[in-house]
């Protein structure tokens, strides 16, 4: 079933995505785990098949990727012919699923709200931001300048008591 390289041994789906699977297709089936384990076996060997054949497809084509027409491709060449039809309502689905996926992570579509209004929001956004920005830093200014002189109505004050302090010395001494 799989290829003879080490590397291919790593390639698997996941157990619990093919578990899910099963309960979703036979819900009221108990499956054992060796068939568990032949089911995520051939469904990676069958992976494996159609991507190698589609891969071909794809060289012969002279394309360097896959696409879905390729796997398409492959699935007839290898005789799934029948599934074909299934493969391309689920390719449509996917693109269905990918465009809205896509639409809806447009944060500017999904606001119904044009480009420039959201621009001119933008900018008074910007403009409050500055305004505050400038009161603040006047307020900042403005303190500082009272502080500065409150330092100075003290050092005044300080030097005027040391002043009275000295001349009160200087009548004492001349009293005596």
């Amino acid at each position: 079933m799989a290829s003879s390289s080490g590397n291919d041994d790593d390639l698997t789906i996941p157990r619990a995505a093919i578990n899910k699977m099963i309960k979703e297709t036979l819900p009221n089936v108990r499956v054992a785990n060796d068939a568990r384990e032949l089911v995520v076996n051939c469904c990676t060997e069958f992976i494996h098949l159609i991507s190698s054949e589609a891969n071909e497809i794809c060289n012969k084509s002279d394309k360097k990727t896959i696409s879905p027409e390729h796997v398409i491709n492959a699935l007839e060449s290898l005789g799934f012919a029948s599934y074909i039809t299934e493969v391309k309502d689920v390719l449509q689905e996917c693109k269905t699923v990918a465009l809205k996926r896509r639409k809806a992570s447009s944060r500017l579509e999904n606001l119904g709200i044009p480009e420039e209004e959201l621009l001119r929001q933008q900018q008074e956004l910007f403009a409050k931001a500055r305004q505050q920005q400038a009161e603040l830093a006047q307020q900042e200014w403005l303190q500082m300048q009272q502080a500065a002189q409150q330092a100075q109505m003290a050092a005044a004050s300080a030097c005027a008591a040391q002043q009275a302090s000295s001349s009160q010395d200087e009548d004492e001494d001349e009293d005596m």
